[in-house]
């Protein structure tokens, strides 16, 4: 394994930053000392920035390098590096020095190693810029549990005139030493959904008098799974899950409304759009056959995540000097979660890479896992992975 040494000299800051962030984790847009933090850094290392929305950052870095191999890009390239910086609502069991001081909120996706290793990257690119070439532009999303940052830095111009876009996820379920860096699709997509019934209530002894919407969503529910087994493509994987239900107001009354919540995943835009209105027309027309209503919404959470052939050879490639060729993962199955990196990777073409995080032990849990945590080796192969890009599009 060949770390950049640039980051092997940074080991102490980065990791100081690593556990700054997981000791102060901040819930989607409300990421406010994380952002502060952010721009204290950055602001130190000479960089000038912009709040990009509420909590995010965004700032740029200049290569002073001649481009020396213009194949690829006929210019001196801009490219992006994506940090998401938000946690989660789980109470950490972890017991580490470093653990969550805010109660129920926890860093259990690897965002606040994100962070360290784009701040840790950004510290050695603005102290080298003759290594590189071009514009480099380190951003800091907000909110991406939610699937609502990467639309703020989208809907701010900040994908405009950009040659590549660049990203990692720590990933427990790889060993440390290794990334994986996957063609074409790579994440589903991800919609949240919400069913509303309305009904009659009334005595339970009379469900003439009522219309059951606990009974009613009940049925919505079970009719909701023929939609991937009957309605979409065998080969074209699809995903409809309802995690939440709630309904009624006590034993003996029929309950007058029902709400379900769920989610739906696909993996290109065309099977997704059929599940989405598979989902609604079947609420609607149970509800319907008891004389009741269904109101139905759906909130876009995250595209299907497609990397681009050309970067993917091009991450590939660095990835291979970094921790050698046959610790690079280019089959790894696609997965039905989700990331709102996806949204860059409509405009600008680009990589999502999975940096492995796990060593077998502590830090092997599952994502989400109340005593998740990383592998500190692994943010330092992160960090290397975004300084040998930049670097390796300018030679």
């Amino acid at each position: 394994m060949k770390i950049t040494q640039d980051i092997i000299d940074n080991k102490e800051y980065i990791t100081g930053l690593r556990h700054y962030f997981h000791q102060h984790p901040e819930v989607s847009g409300k990421e406010y000392k994380t952002c502060a933090r952010i721009i204290k850094e950055l602001t130190d290392m000479g960089l000038s920035l912009v709040k990009v929305g509420e909590t995010g950052v965004a700032a740029v870095i200049t290569g002073e390098a001649k481009v020396l191999d213009t194949k690829a890009i006929s210019s001196a390239p801009h490219i992006i590096l994506r940090a998401d910086i938000d946690a989660l609502r789980i109470q950490e069991k972890n017991t580490c020095e470093y653990h969550s001081i805010n109660p129920g909120v926890m860093h259990a996706c690897g965002h606040d190693a994100h962070a360290a290793a784009l701040l840790g990257a950004a510290k050695v690119l603005q102290n080298s810029r003759d290594t590189f070439a071009g514009k480099v532009t380190v951003i800091f999303q907000q909110a991406e549990e939610v699937g609502a940052g990467a639309k703020v830095f989208l809907q701010n111009g900040y994908l405009n005139d950009v040659d590549r876009v660049f990203g990692i996820h720590m990933a427990s379920y790889l060993p440390t030493g290794t990334i994986s860096v996957k063609k074409g699709e790579c994440n589903a997509s991800c919609d949240y959904f919400k069913i509303t019934v309305k009904g009659k209530s009334a005595h339970v002894s009379r469900p003439d008098l009522g219309i059951d919407a606990l009974y009613i969503a009940s049925q919505i529910v079970v009719s909701i799974q023929a939609v991937v087994a009957r309605m979409i493509h065998p080969l074209a994987p699809a995903l409809v899950g309802i995690g939440k239900m709630q309904a009624g107001t006590n034993y003996n009354i029929i309950a007058n409304e029902a709400v379900l919540e769920g989610t739906t995943r696909a993996f290109n835009e065309e099977t997704r759009t059929r599940v989405n209105e598979a989902v609604t027309r079947i609420a609607k027309q149970t509800a319907e056959q008891f004389n009741a209503e269904a109101e139905v919404t759906f909130v876009d959470y995250a595209s299907p995540l497609v990397n681009d052939d050309d970067v993917n050879a091009e991450v590939a490639n660095v990835a291979s000097q970094i921790v050698g060729s046959d610790h690079v993962i280019t089959d790894m199955e696609r997965s039905m979660m989700a990331d709102d990196f996806a949204e860059y990777l409509k405009v600008v073409k680009g990589q999502y890479a999975f940096v492995g995080s796990g060593n077998g032990s502590s830090t092997s849990y599952p994502h989400h896992h109340e005593r998740f945590d990383v592998d500190e080796d692994a943010v330092l192969i992160a960090a290397s992975l975004h300084v040998e890009y930049v670097r390796s599009l300018s030679n």
